[in-house]
């Protein structure tokens, strides 16, 4: 859909961070159907990304090193503090699409192409993000949500860098939600509704309604706010020992 090939493009074009991927050149070629183009994007060469740099490691049967972790988060961070403050939000955040400098480690969060700039009031599609990086508003169906779900990603890749493996290795939809509850606990009905206000389905969480004491560790990501774009800018404010293994 050539609409969202313009919108991707349009957004890459507006972008300048050291944690963004550069664009240098764009070009549309015909396909083989009539009408069908395709978008070609040119951008700066990084020679890894953060999901070959764990798949290293763990053929070795060795950790990611930590100072690489914190390398790695931090970056993650900054590209999130960035494209917020501009009104973008980037919904598919995962290790695949944070590139990186084999010599320099620099990270640049690249694929925009399920970004859109975030309108308050304007409804979203919920089916976006990969599933193991995908924030529990989502799962839920929720159309209103805000960039924390590109900080639940961030988190989540943050985790696996830490673990690795993935934190959240949910098999379905409903499986992913089983996975979240097993790490952070069931969510309170407070919870629930602000994830998604219309969600009245029953779910794996009905078992315990009642207050849990690991719903005070909870991560903030769950809070559902389109007004808070600031969200990458508060991560990075993370102590560094809750990054240390």
């Amino acid at each position: 859909d050539k609409r969202y090939k313009n919108r991707e493009l349009q957004i890459m074009k507006d972008l300048r961070h050291p944690n963004v991927v550069e664009l240098k050149h764009a070009f549309y070629t015909s396909g083989d159907k009539p009408g069908e183009t395709y978008l070609n994007v040119v951008m700066e060469y990084c020679s890894d990304t953060v999901y070959r740099v764990m798949k290293h490691y763990g053929k070795m049967k060795q950790p990611v090193p930590h100072i690489f972790v914190q390398l790695y988060s931090y970056q993650m961070s900054r590209a999130c503090a960035y494209i917020h403050a501009v009104g973008i939000c980037h919904r598919d955040i995962k290790p695949q699409n944070l590139l990186v400098d084999g010599r320099s480690h620099a990270l640049k969060l690249c694929d925009f192409g399920s970004a859109k700039p975030l309108v308050k009031g304007e409804p979203n599609v919920a089916y976006i993000c990969s599933r193991y990086y995908r924030a529990p508003e989502l799962i839920f169906g929720a159309t209103d949500y805000g960039f924390v779900i590109d900080i639940w990603s961030t988190a989540c890749v943050t985790a696996e860098l830490i673990l690795g493996h993935p934190i959240f290795p949910g098999e379905s939809g409903v499986d992913q939600l089983v996975e979240i509850i097993k790490v952070l606990g069931t969510p309170t009905r407070e919870e629930l509704m602000a994830m998604n206000p219309n969600y009245t389905e029953r779910g794996p969480w009905h078992y315990n309604n009642n207050n849990n004491d690991n719903n005070s560790n909870n991560n903030n990501s769950k809070n559902n706010n389109n007004e808070n774009n600031n969200t990458g800018s508060k991560f990075m404010s993370v102590p560094q020992r809750v990054l240390k293994t």
